[in-house]
Order: C-alpha cells, then sequence, then structure tokens
C-alpha cells in the first residue's frame, strides 16, 4: 500500500512538469498539422464526393430540396462538409494518439528515470520489437473479452464493472512490461509482475476509470455540434493527460519496486558472502534504498 500511495502522488506531481504538459499536447498539434494537410490535398475532392453520395439518394432528394427552400441555401454542400469533418476526426484522434502513444510512455519512463533513479543500471530486458508483438497480443485479448462479454453487459451493475476491469487488465499488462523493458532483466520483470500482480491491476483498473472520462467530453462534442470544435480538443487533451498519468503511475511503482527488489538481493548476497549478520545485511539494503527517496 506504501509503494501504492507513494507512486500515486509521485505519478501526480509529475503531471505538472513542463515536459509532460507539452507531451500531452502533442496530439492537439499533431492533429492541427495532419488536418491541415490532409485539407489541402483532399477536402475539396472529399466534400465533392460525399456530396455526389447524398444526392444520390433518391429517398432523401426531397428532403433535401425542402431543406433548401426552408434554409434558402445549398444545403447538401454545408452538410457534405459536415459529414466530411465529423468522419475524418475520429481517423485523425485515433492516428495522433497512437504515434504520442508509441513514444509517450518510453520517454516518461526515462523521465522517471532520470530524475528519481538515476542510478539503476539499465539491464534492457526486451526490445522495441518485443514490446510492440506483447502489446499486440494483449490487445487482442482485451478486445476479445470485450467481444465474449459484451451479453452480460445487460444486466446494469456488471456494465459498469466488466470493461474497466478488461481494459485495466490490458493496461496492466502492457504498461507494467513497458515501465520495465529498459531496467529490468527477463528474470527480474517476470518475478516483479508475480510479486505485485494485484496492486498493478488495480492501477490499470483506476487508470481504465479515469479513461472514461474523456468519453463522456467526446460524447457531449457530438451531442452539441456548435461546441464540437471545443470539446473534441478538450476531450483529447484530457486522454493524453490520463495516459501520461497512468505510464507515470506504472514507472515510479515499477522502478521503485525493482530497487527494493536488487537492494534487497544485494543485502542477502552480501550476507551470505561475507557471513554479515541479518540485522547488519536489513540495515544494508535500507541504506541502499535511501538513495530512491528524493522525487
Amino acid at each position: 500500500m506504501r509503494l501504492l500511495l507513494d507512486s500515486f502522488w509521485r505519478a501526480v506531481a509529475y503531471c505538472m512538469l513542463p515536459r509532460v504538459i507539452v507531451l500531452s499536447l502533442l496530439p492537439l498539434g499533431l492533429m492541427i498539422v495532419l488536418a491541415a494537410a490532409l485539407g489541402y490535398l483532399y477536402w475539396d475532392a472529399a466534400v465533392v464526393w460525399t456530396r455526389g453520395a447524398l444526392d444520390a439518394w433518391p429517398l432523401l432528394s426531397s428532403f433535401w430540396s425542402w431543406l433548401g427552400r426552408l434554409f434558402s441555401g445549398d444545403v447538401t454542400s454545408v452538410l457534405a462538409s459536415l459529414v466530411v469533418v465529423f468522419a475524418a476526426t475520429p481517423v485523425i484522434v485515433v492516428v495522433c494518439l497512437l504515434i504520442v502513444a508509441g513514444f509517450m510512455a518510453p520517454a516518461l519512463t526515462k523521465l522517471v528515470g532520470e530524475r528519481r533513479f538515476p542510478g539503476l543500471e539499465q539491464k534492457k530486458g526486451a526490445s522495441f520489437l518485443g514490446s510492440v508483438a506483447r502489446s499486440l497480443a494483449a490487445t487482442v485479448l482485451a478486445v476479445i473479452a470485450l467481444v465474449v462479454s459484451m451479453p452480460l453487459w445487460l444486466i446494469p451493475p456488471l456494465v459498469l464493472i466488466l470493461p474497466p476491469l478488461i481494459w485495466g487488465w490490458l493496461t496492466y499488462r502492457v504498461m507494467s512490461f513497458d515501465a520495465l523493458a529498459e531496467h529490468a532483466s527477463p528474470e527480474e520483470r517476470a518475478a516483479l509482475i508475480r510479486a505485485h500482480r494485484v496492486p498493478l491491476l488495480c492501477i490499470g483498473v483506476l487508470c481504465g476509470y479515469l479513461g472514461a472520462a474523456p468519453s463522456i467530453v467526446w460524447a457531449s462534442g457530438l451531442l452539441f455540434a456548435a461546441a464540437f470544435f471545443v470539446l473534441v480538443p478538450i476531450a483529447i487533451w484530457i486522454y493524453t493527460l490520463v495516459f501520461a498519468f497512468s505510464a507515470l503511475w506504472f514507472a515510479h511503482y515499477c522502478l521503485d519496486a525493482l530497487a527494493q527488489l536488487r537492494a534487497r538481493r544485494a543485502a542477502a548476497e552480501a550476507s551470505a558472502a561475507g557471513g554479515t549478520p541479518a540485522i547488519e545485511a536489513d540495515e544494508a539494503s535500507k541504506a541502499a534504498l535511501s538513495q530512491w527517496g528524493s522525487p
């Protein structure tokens, strides 16, 4: 519990660092650049194609004519532009979030390692391709679990429990692995994940519930079209900040647990090699851990 709470408040404090705030704003910048590039290259063609698709519906042609007389304008042109915007926005958002998430978690783990654990040896226990493969495998399993559990969502309490549990498990599997990828050996990583499975799963579930907050803002943007261009960027920024907080929470917890594991093993080895009494070995372990007290 001490490790859980300590890593929580440290993650909250790190979210206020300028570097983390800049990283959380990156998706918005990428969105602007990507939207401008796609708009410059494909806007006219996309609007023309969408308008042609709308006009091709015989059942709706009379409806468009009635709206045109009502508003004294070319309704299909305006509607085609809105359809293109509403259809392209989720695609642009997902692409930007995937790009940022790909390097945000390693960057934040590196930040925690440099500021709080500068002396912690990096054993490079996992490759980038291995991390990606593990993440994809865990994601496929989580999606299958979501699909299989959908009938149970009709039971009111379970719809608030099952999806966060599944996404929490996915978050725990992916982020705990990524947090230890650079610093821990495969044996150390397996031992830590096995020993701290329940706290790490709790972190994942709590982060899963936090991740639902941007969905509420996103839904509001879809309901209130006038505020769409204001609410959607806010939702994206909140989502990225939640992702950053989750990565920081896992990084603080996992690296602190790794430091404690190595300190205990070093003390045990020193005790076995030199005949050091158990109490002195324990004091040596505490002394080794004291260097990780700074933020």
